[in-house]
C-alpha cells in the first residue's frame, strides 16, 4: 500500500495535531486531507513555512483554548431539557440526537458543531443523561440532558426520586408482612 508523509495544518482526530508530520495512506491524503485543506505535502519548503508559522499557530492555539475553557465554565451548569412523546415503559417515540442537542445549545447562544458531541447512539428513553462535548482538543465537558414526557405524566414513568421511594417502600413492606405472619 502506498503511503505518504503529510504536514497537518489543522488538528485531525485520531491522526495528529496541527504542525505535525504524519504518515498516512496516499488515498486518504489525496481524497480527504488535501482537498479539505487539513494538510499539505511534507516538502522541505512546506516544512520551513510551517516552522515560521508555528509561533502564530501557538498563539492561536492558546487563544482557542482559553475561549474553550471560558465556554466550558459557562456551560458547566447548563441542563438541556427535551419534551418527547413516550410509551408506558418510558421508551420514546423517536429519539434525541446530537443534532437536537446542538440546536438546543444554539437557541441558548452557544454555537457548537454537532460532531463535537460524542453521543454514541441517540437517546431513546426518558430520564437524565450526560453527553460528552469536546470543545477543544484539551477541553471537554459533560452536558446534562433531561428527557421528560410530553404533556401529561405517562403511567409507568417515574422520576428517579419516585423510583427510590417505591424501592424503599417495597423493601420495608415484605419485612413487616413476614413479621405479622410469624405472629
Amino acid at each position: 500500500m502506498a503511503h505518504t508523509n503529510i504536514l497537518l495544518r489543522e488538528d485531525v482526530d485520531d491522526l495528529g495535531a496541527r504542525g505535525e508530520i504524519v504518515r498516512v495512506r496516499a488515498g486518504y491524503a489525496r481524497n480527504y486531507l488535501l482537498p479539505r485543506k487539513l494538510a499539505v505535502e511534507a516538502t522541505t519548503s512546506n516544512v520551513k513555512q510551517i516552522e515560521q508559522e508555528r509561533a502564530a499557530l501557538l498563539k492561536k492555539e492558546a487563544k482557542e483554548r482559553t475561549t474553550a475553557e471560558g465556554q466550558a465554565a459557562q456551560m458547566g451548569s447548563l441542563v438541556l431539557e427535551f419534551k418527547r412523546k413516550a410509551g408506558e415503559q418510558g421508551a420514546l417515540y423517536g429519539s434525541v440526537t446530537s443534532m437536537d442537542i446542538a440546536e438546543a445549545l444554539k437557541e441558548r447562544g452557544y454555537e457548537v458543531d454537532r460532531h463535537r458531541l460524542h453521543l454514541r447512539e441517540p437517546i431513546k428513553r426518558l430520564g437524565d443523561f450526560t453527553v460528552p462535548l469536546r470543545l477543544h482538543r484539551e477541553v471537554s465537558i459533560y452536558l446534562k440532558v433531561n428527557v421528560a414526557p410530553e404533556g401529561e405524566v405517562i403511567v409507568g414513568h417515574l422520576t428517579p426520586e419516585q423510583e427510590a421511594e417505591l424501592a424503599k417502600q417495597a423493601q420495608g413492606a415484605p419485612q413487616e408482612d413476614s413479621a405479622e405472619a410469624a405472629e
